[in-house]
């Protein structure tokens, strides 16, 4: 009886994750600048992904592992960070007659969280959860490929054998290929600064930048470094060589 209880669950847990695995549809591959071991972020497309976050994403979802001051990487000045940190509230406190207070955001603070927690989180998205984008390229499979399908992923056309429950969205890149997220991006819903045109598609590949920058800002550096250490092995490769062959050289 154990026997064939235990021979059940192992061909339940064999089976289950072929079969999610086939309720949506894989990602397709994308460039990304900050691909390869020489590849960086592209920052201008960084800055712009910013913009779509803050004026389309924040809304709902949040970057908490984010500081303002963190922005200065991107290119933004002091100048800029602080404005852009000030058009926010948070809480501070106690005072000095032990009673909290809300001011002006600084650069030091964490970018603003949009709900206090959870359950008002949820319960302003009926029952849906907005999760935070700290580390989402790094949390999905797929990454930025990932994240851009599904930005884009509106409106393609649904299988009939697929239904669709109240209040759910048609996204095939999507677990399930519903999702409770309404289209997030529609054309011309932001003016960016540089004049660049604001579709769906390129507003979709820039916030995918900005959030795979906040997913790994160190991924430059990190780079440099993993470059620096193979030329320096090189050199001492070389160096050794040419010991070897200057203690041999003496040997018949």
């Amino acid at each position: 009886m154990r026997h064939a209880i235990f021979m059940v669950l192992l061909v339940g847990f064999m089976v289950g994750p072929a079969g999610a695995a086939e309720d949506y549809e894989p990602a397709p591959k994308e460039k990304w600048a900050f691909q390869g071991p020489f590849g960086t972020f592209d920052r201008a497309s960084a800055q712009r992904g910013f913009q779509v976050f803050k004026e389309v994403c924040s809304s709902c979802h949040s970057i908490a592992l984010m500081r303002y001051r963190n922005l200065k990487a991107l290119g933004f000045s002091d100048k800029e960070v602080k404005a852009i940190a000030a058009e926010y509230e948070v809480q501070d406190g106690p005072n000095d007659e032990g009673e909290m207070f809300t001011r002006k955001a600084e650069p030091n603070d964490r970018f603003f969280q949009p709900y206090d927690n959870e359950n008002a989180a949820r319960a302003a998205n009926a029952g849906a959860y907005p999760v935070d984008l700290s580390l989402i390229t790094k949390a999905r499979k797929q990454g930025a490929d990932y994240v851009y399908a599904l930005l884009t992923g509106y409106g393609k056309e649904k299988p009939a054998d697929v239904e669709i429950f109240p209040g759910k969205h048609y996204n095939p890149y999507f677990p399930g290929m519903q999702i409770s997220m309404a289209a997030p991006l529609s054309e011309g819903m932001v003016t960016y600064d540089d004049g660049t045109p604001a579709t769906t598609a390129q507003m979709a590949k820039d916030v995918t930048q900005f959030l795979a920058w906040v997913a790994e800002p160190e991924l430059e550096s990190r780079k440099q470094m993993g470059i620096r250490f193979l030329l320096l092995i090189g050199v001492l490769t070389v160096l050794l060589y040419l010991v070897k062959k200057h203690i041999w050289s003496r040997v018949k």
